[in-house]
């Protein structure tokens, strides 16, 4: 595996996961209503590293690879969705809204993980965890939806 190509990969999920610094929980997100089975909060983190590391050790594995340009193309879609889905859910507090940057993540990291699948077993094996992490948190987002019927998402003034 390339280094290099890990780390550019890996700068990128960096990028992505600095989202999460912009766009902190607060007490607004402690008082929302969500499912019993919301994890604990010291599992994000941990979870977000660790996939991230995973993301980055699958795109510098199937990069080098002949024919890996719908690989590629997912990799690049779904961490654009992982960096839009941040500031719509938690910035704007458009859950209806996050729900849409969602699927598309959903979407996306199948893609990846199919396509990586397809070029080498180990790639294809990293988005696993990941994949598995999305379909969790695409339930997560849909039940805070269903929980909070009567939220409305920040109102943006402009001047």
């Amino acid at each position: 595996m390339d280094l290099l190509l890990f780390a550019l990969f890996f700068m990128a999920c960096v990028a992505a996961g600095a989202t999460g610094m912009l766009f902190p929980t607060g007490d607004w997100y402690k008082r929302l209503s969500k499912p019993t089975w919301v994890p604990p909060n010291w599992v994000f983190p941990v979870a977000w590293t660790s996939i991230y590391i995973l993301m980055s050790f699958a795109g510098a594995r199937v990069a080098v690879l002949d024919g890996a340009e719908y690989a590629l193309a997912f990799w690049a879609l779904q961490i654009s969705f992982n960096t839009l889905w941040t500031p719509v859910f938690f910035g704007l507090r458009h859950w209806k809204g996050s729900l849409f940057a969602m699927a598309g993540l959903w979407l996306s990291v199948l893609g990846c993980t199919v396509t990586s699948f397809q070029l080498d077993l180990w790639a294809g094996l990293a988005f696993l965890p990941y994949l598995a992490w999305v379909t969790v948190a695409a339930a997560l987002n849909w039940s805070v939806v269903q929980l909070n019927p009567d939220q409305k998402p920040l109102e943006i003034h402009t001047i």
